[in-house]
């Protein structure tokens, strides 16, 4: 398998592509850590064979969905935010691309996060009018359901688990855990509520309020814009916004899935929404995914590296214990009470 790079003199006729003019592209050896931000700019990698002039490009999202690093000693990975992003820039750039697959194995993450890159593809649908089909793995819940929801279609696997809209800031009191340990705080503070959420003590029911207050509006605001992109979303008996996680039959049920099938089908599903407007009809599309030089991808199921492995083994892996480093809002289905250890902060 080798890696097909687009000439520079197609990207010379791209728009707002001149940024990648300037970029040199170095030859990488003996890499240890499987991705690094480094290694020049997104090329689209070939994962299965067909005419290159129309490409359909999986774009993946995996993992935790933090606006933060996943990178440092012992630790790989990206931005998972900033990533998205440029995928879709360098998709913008490549004139050969037909349709876009947005591959999801997420449980969520952050609010703002998941906001921002729903917003990054809906202003990338607007400016390309390139079909977006959304194809959910394992898990697309919370957040990630959230940013699905922006495609033109979404495909479930049967046993996909989707839904688990809901927003949650899952606060710990350490106070006892700290007393054993002799550590005992001492506060100096302006501002009755500055310290608003600390594990050093219980919240109190007008803090719990205000971060009720805040939690409910995010998951408005969520389900508002799930709304506007799925208007046959059944929501009868308030249930389906209520936190609750589904099967991929019961999803298509409540109208949050259009089909049932795997990430093979929704390449199909892909290639006939980009073939309906474009005379691409009996066209086998090549298939790319875009990766950085010292990342490889042999197959559709490719997966970046991206976990965080700071203190690993080094650590009790106690809940809350980590948790004044994510002290966000997330939209995520969170079984585990130490998800916050993987946000790598």
């Amino acid at each position: 398998m080798y890696r097909l790079i687009i000439p520079l003199s197609i990207l010379l006729f791209a728009p707002g592509c001149e940024r990648f003019l300037n970029q040199t592209q170095s030859k990488f050896s003996n890499i240890l850590a499987p991705v690094n931000p480094n290694a020049g700019p997104m090329q689209p990698v070939a994962v299965e064979w067909g005419d290159y002039r129309a490409r359909v490009a999986i774009v993946d999202v995996d993992g935790l969905i933090l606006n933060t690093p996943f990178v440092g000693p012992m630790s790989v990975g990206e931005n998972p935010v900033a990533l998205f992003r440029e995928k879709l820039q360098a998709i913008e750039c490549d004139p050969y691309v037909k349709a876009v697959v947005l591959r999801i194995n997420s449980p969520g993450g952050g609010v703002a996060a998941c906001q921002t890159m729903r917003h990054d593809l809906e202003k990338f649908k607007q400016r390309t009018h390139l079909p977006v089909v959304a194809c959910l793995m394992d898990v697309a819940a919370g957040g990630a359901y959230y940013i699905a929801s922006a495609s033109d279609m979404v495909v479930a696997g049967q046993t996909s688990v989707t839904g688990g809209v809901g927003v949650l800031i899952n606060l710990f009191n350490l106070r006892d855990l700290m007393a054993q340990f002799n550590v005992i705080p001492q506060i100096v503070k302006s501002g009755e509520y500055v310290d608003i959420g600390t594990s050093a003590r219980a919240l109190d029911p007008a803090e719990k309020a205000i971060l009720q207050a805040m939690s409910d509006e995010f998951h408005k605001q969520i389900q508002q814009e799930i709304l506007q992109s799925r208007q046959r979303l059944n929501v009868e008996g308030g249930t389906t916004f209520d936190g609750r996680i589904f099967t991929g039959n019961q999803a298509l049920t409540r109208g949050l899935v259009d089909h049932i099938g795997d990430l093979d089908d929704a390449i199909q599903l892909a290639t006939q929404l980009s073939c309906s407007g474009r005379g691409l009809n009996g066209t086998r599309p090549q298939v790319v995914m875009y990766r950085r030089l010292n990342d490889p991808a042999h197959s559709i199921y490719a997966i970046t590296a991206n976990i965080p492995l700071q203190g690993a083994g080094l650590l009790p892996n106690l809940p809350g214990l980590d948790r004044s480093k994510l002290p966000t809002f997330l939209s995520l289905w969170e079984p585990e009470l130490t998800t916050e250890k993987l946000g790598g902060k």
